[in-house]
């Protein structure tokens, strides 16, 4: 029998009872290894504790003693038609970085929420962070349906709250599974305590889920994990190792590797221990050689030719969740990892801080421990990924400082900063520039003072009666960098006054405003303002030098 193998992940806050469904379903399918459930019941009669159905799973014993989960414990199962790696994650709120960690590589959840204590911030967090990582394929169970009386009220009110919850951050749940892990409800048969419930039970969703490894539709990636080189007997092969994380590879297809761009064609595919392969598919564990030595370094992508590039940047869009016990900051170096490749990484602008227990936005100049947003990321050197909607395998990503994961996330989208305009009309810029005798600028005054208001509207009336078209605007906000384009592509000098400038927004805003020039100033005297602001204005190039002669 050909059973695959299918990674999936347990999750929800603690002592909502991840453990004891987990091992209930081992002892009702016969997956139990011989003599563990023995050892547990003389474990607990030796400590004179009740038998949980949990320490079959929480093998380690300060877990036994505290009772609760505290590292991802990784259990192999069978239905009989695949296998499973099922991981029980942590729910205690200081083990969410154990939790992700073991989470990364699932392919589907199961969230547990109790019934007699209903959704919970750590529920939430829970969720947001298994979008985080990709995973679509998410069943919620109701546990703990013993406690209030296998009430259909208590059920529909944990479905109603948390399905909206779940929609609002984009996952459409499988299904809510009211159960009792205690009593065996509804995990490998329905139950009759449940008359008003006949959706899948927890067996049957198992055998639901679609392992997304197999689907051929992908194009073909795979991190370059080393470079082996063999010596002996005159063999001079040199073999690129890795594990496909998608898509379907043959023999004498031509490969690219990215970001260096080096291609040659497939000689032969390599595995350990096997007979002679010519293809292979997501999952194997391979090595490959080829007709052409070329160049190449750990962290590579390898990609298939004639299918979809992947994408290439060292500027993307992601949704982060952070982990460290010191918040993420601009402009502070950390490492990221994708896949195999690992390089310098710099946050550059934080365009949403979210509440991941309410999703309501928060302001803040830095992320938070257990705290979740969206960002804009630069890293040392460019990096192959494809975003998140097209393939999970190579849009996930974790955030690495002082050698410990701190935080993880998803790319949404590759950033570019474009250096001409938005949009083109039939007037060029160089003719506003001749026509107004100034060039577009963007003058951002940093609030120090009372003051600061009046100087702008006294430099806006400055320039303006000196035959200067200007504009002084009231608020500005300098993440919408589209409509400050569009107005600055009128030609115009803009004046915004602005409490405080992130150095990592201002890069991106002269980036992408390139070539405008964007200057930040403190108000000076009133008294020194035309000669000083004329003088600075020219200096810069915004205004030729005969302009005010």
């Amino acid at each position: 029998m050909n059973c695959e193998k299918f990674p999936l992940v347990f999750a929800g806050h603690v002592d909502h009872g991840k453990s004891t469904i987990i091992g209930r379903l081992l002892i009702e399918t016969g997956n139990l290894p011989d003599g563990k459930l023995e050892a547990i019941k003389n474990y607990c009669k030796i400590n004179s504790r009740p038998f949980e159905y949990a320490f079959l799973i929480d093998a380690l014993k300060d877990e036994q003693s505290q009772g609760i989960t505290i590292d991802t414990a990784r259990v192999f199962f069978s239905t009989g038609t695949r296998d499973f790696v099922i991981i029980d994650a942590p729910g205690h709120i200081e083990f969410l970085k154990n939790m992700v960690t073991g989470a990364s590589r699932a392919e589907a959840a199961f969230l547990v929420i109790a019934a007699d204590e209903g959704v919970q911030e750590n529920s939430r967090r829970h969720g947001y962070m298994l979008s985080i990582l990709g995973i679509r394929q998410i069943v919620v169970l109701v546990n703990k349906m013993d406690l209030v009386g296998y009430s259909i009220d208590c059920f529909n009110k944990i479905r109603e709250e948390f399905g909206s919850f779940l929609k609002e951050i984009g996952i459409a749940p499988m299904g809510f599974v009211p159960v009792s892990g205690i009593e065996g409800t509804n995990i490998r048969n329905n139950s009759e305590s449940t008359p008003w419930y006949n959706g899948k039970t927890v067996y049957e969703f198992l055998e639901s889920f679609e392992n997304k490894k197999s689907e051929k539709d992908l194009p073909f990636r795979m991190f370059v994990q080393d470079i082996y080189r063999f010596t002996e007997m005159n063999d001079h092969r040199r073999i690129y190792a890795g594990t496909v994380n998608s898509g379907t590879i043959s023999k004498g297809d031509t490969i690219s590797f990215y970001p260096s761009g080096e291609k040659s064609r497939i000689s032969s595919i390599e595995s350990f221990n096997t007979p002679e392969i010519v293809s292979a598919t997501a999952g194997n564990a391979i090595g490959v050689t080829l007709e052409k030595q070329i160049y190449t370094t750990r962290g590579e992508l390898m990609v298939k030719e004639g299918e979809p590039l992947p994408q290439i940047s060292k500027h993307f869009k992601a949704a982060v969740f952070w982990l460290g016990n010191e918040p993420l900051k601009c402009n502070e170096e950390y490492f990221i990892k994708i896949g195999t490749a690992r390089t310098t990484l710099k946050l550059l602008q934080i365009i949403k801080l979210i509440d991941t227990s309410t999703l309501s936005n928060k302001h803040g100049d830095s992320v938070g421990k257990h705290e979740a947003a969206e960002c804009l990321f630069e890293t040392g050197k460019p990096v192959a990924f494809d975003p998140i909607h097209l393939n999970q395998e190579t849009g996930r990503f974790v955030i690495v400082s002082k050698y410990e994961i701190r935080g993880g996330g998803i790319i949404l989208e590759k950033i570019t900063f474009e250096n001409n305009v938005y949009e083109k009309g039939a007037v060029s810029a160089n003719e506003r520039e001749l026509r107004y005798g100034q060039k577009p600028l963007l003058i951002l005054l940093k609030e120090n003072s009372q003051s600061t208001s009046g100087f702008a509207e006294k430099l806006e009336r400055y320039l303006f009666e000196n035959g200067k078209f200007v504009y002084k605007s009231e608020e500005i906000n300098l993440e919408d960098t589209i409509t400050i384009k569009h107005l600055l592509n009128t030609g115009i000098i803009v004046i915004a006054t602005v409490n405080k400038i992130n150095p990592g927004s201002l890069k991106i805003l002269r980036e992408k405003l390139n070539p405008v020039c964007v200057t930040v100033i403190e108000p000076p005297e009133f008294e020194n303002v035309p000669e000083r602001m004329i003088n600075f204005l020219k200096k810069e190039g915004v205004f030729s030098a005969n302009t005010y002669g």
